[in-house]
């Protein structure tokens, strides 16, 4: 049996179930990432997004040097995955470049080159991991989520954000109100820490669908107002004082309800 194009280390993964293998789900679910993938592989990079998309996060895609660097360079990325054999700008001149304009987004380099001379020059040129294919899609998991964790304590970003005695905590991804733990989904997550993170502001609909569920265009359904629904019943229910409020013909916001 042809085990793929990145050889018996991921076949094994993708026979198990990736992305929903049991011993992940717990990973998966406390990291909630935004990946972009930097790979001419067409096969292998579909793979890559759709196994990160189904595991909760929100994947991006560029198939040469130059779209990569550019999304990386313009985007908010919490990880970038690249090859080093990129058609237009290598993979080592892409994380260079990125260096040099003080993009500090962490690095993987994803790479049939795997020798030690291959992997020194990859971390030489600001890749902070490098991992050689074939790979083990639970290793790669597990090595882009240790790079996004050392990038939310270096960042200078607040890892806890409070509302009132609603509480979440980004790096150990719960939430919390009048110390009741919440349980939410990794969607739901993402759309309160969102909200949180701009309390007090108004969110527009727009501005949700961009950076919680990653689309730039109107899908013309009601999947925020489903979970914005959810959310409330999860968060506000059973609470005297509201926090997550509609605020009509503009957005919502999150705030303190007795304000």
């Amino acid at each position: 049996m042809n085990p793929g194009p990145h050889g018996r280390g991921l076949f094994r993964a993708r026979k198990s179930g990736v992305p929903g293998l049991p011993f992940l789900a717990k990973a998966v679910y406390m990291s909630d990432m935004r990946i972009l993938i930097i790979e001419d592989d067409p096969e292998a990079a579909a793979y890559l997004v759709k196994a990160f998309r189904e595991a909760g996060h929100l994947a991006d895609h560029a198939a040469d040097g130059l779209d990569g660097y550019a999304l990386a360079r313009d985007g908010d990325y919490d990880v970038l995955i690249v090859d080093r054999m990129l058609p237009k700008l290598d993979g080592l001149s892409l994380i260079g470049g990125l260096r040099e304009q003080k993009v500090e987004t962490p690095v993987l380099i994803l790479s049939a080159l795997g020798q030690v001379d291959d992997r020194v020059k990859g971390l030489r040129a600001g890749g902070d991991d490098y991992l050689a294919k074939p790979y083990a899609f639970s290793e790669l998991l597990a090595r882009i989520e240790v790079l996004a964790r050392r990038r939310g304590k270096n960042s200078g970003e607040p890892t806890q954000y409070r509302v009132a005695d609603l509480e979440l905590d980004r790096l150990s991804h719960t939430v919390s109100r009048a110390g009741q733990d919440i349980v939410l989904q990794p969607r739901e997550f993402r759309l309160i820490e969102y909200l949180m993170k701009n309390a007090g502001q108004v969110v527009t609909r727009t501005m949700l669908l961009e950076h919680v569920w990653d689309y730039h265009f109107d899908p013309q359904t009601n999947v925020i107002d489903v979970h914005i629904s959810r959310l409330r019943a999860k968060i506000d229910k059973g609470h005297q004082s509201q926090l997550l409020h509609t605020i009509r013909g503009a957005g919502y916001m999150i705030r303190d309800g007795a304000r």
